[in-house]
């Protein structure tokens, strides 16, 4: 078997993902790259679940607090950040996990897209965006496919950022968004462990961990973000419960609704990752979080590196 090593490891929000990755990194001197699109962010902390500085002393992580609130990073910057940080973990001997939730930034990693390289068009984005505003999410993606038709494939028509992305690269390029989708699978020997629960029982986990977050400060993290000058039209405010608690604080919409709203969203966002999951499994051994057997899969993770 040829190839470094690159441990895989995700699942849906709420899963578990962190304390198995940590346990996983620690036992084999690997490192963690962060493959979640908004713990990309500074001073988005409590909303996105970042790993804690204790979890950081832990084990080393990269990819996180990468830009500001404001900022933007493409998935072509995304993925040579993730390279370099894989490579460069290879350099110093240790083991690279890439973990997270976000199944367009791992499977570009993994099977080497070659995202096109077009840069932002603001304009056309504002047009875009407003469109969705007025019409809905569905009459821009209608917009889409009457470009590409072969992009209703990958791409969810309630992602309207995707969308939007979709249209700006085929109007720009001239070509079809799915026709530059190219790809070139990195020189890595690739183990993908996934962590799944009973979906009622992901649920039950993503509200409780709504409420953690709460109860640690998000709602003081979202007024500190509005207070600083940061929209809430932004895309790093479209983080779930940011715009549902900056509607709270700048609209007067109950908290208890907007708690809900942020819970069934989540809900909501769990059954599209699970979607992308099912869509783009390269052979992934599935663990149910509440029953896995530590020590077993350590040891299939020992083993399996041993083999390279």
């Amino acid at each position: 078997m040829t190839g470094k090593p690159l441990i895989v490891i995700l699942g849906a929000t709420a899963v578990g993902k962190t304390e198995l990755a940590l346990t996983i990194a620690e036992t084999i001197r690997g490192e963690i790259v962060g493959a979640d699109s908004r713990q990309i962010y500074t001073r988005m902390d409590i909303g996105t679940a970042k790993p804690t500085p204790e979890e950081r002393a832990r084990v080393p992580h990269h990819l996180i607090d990468l830009i500001p609130p404001d900022g933007d990073l493409s998935l072509a910057n995304y993925q040579r950040l993730a390279y370099a940080a894989i490579d460069d973990i290879h350099t110093r001997g240790k083991v690279p996990l890439l973990v997270g939730g976000t199944g367009q930034y791992i499977t570009a990693v993994i099977e080497g897209w070659s995202p096109p390289e077009v840069p932002p068009q603001p304009e056309l984005r504002a047009e875009l965006e407003a469109y969705a505003a007025a019409h809905g999410a569905r009459a821009l993606f209608d917009r889409l496919i009457a470009l590409d038709p072969d992009a209703q494939a990958f791409i969810e028509p309630r992602n309207i950022r995707r969308v939007v992305r979709a249209i700006e690269v085929t109007q720009v390029t001239g070509q079809p968004f799915s026709a530059q989708r190219q790809k070139h699978p990195p020189p890595y020997r690739i183990q993908h462990y996934g962590l799944m629960l009973e979906r009622e029982r992901l649920y039950e986990r993503a509200d409780q961990r709504v409420d953690a977050m709460l109860a640690a400060g998000f709602l003081d993290e979202v007024h500190r973000l509005l207070a600083a000058g940061y929209d809430r039209t932004l895309p790093s405010m479209s983080g779930l419960g940011y715009r549902e608690l900056a509607a709270h604080l700048l609209d007067g919409l109950p908290l208890a609704e907007a708690v809900t709203l942020t819970k069934n969203a989540t809900h909501d966002f769990i059954r599209r990752q699970l979607t992308w999951f099912r869509g783009h499994d390269p052979g992934i051994l599935w663990h149910n979080r509440d029953s896995v057997d530590i020590d077993a899969l350590l040891h299939d993770v020992e083993r399996r590196l041993q083999e390279i």
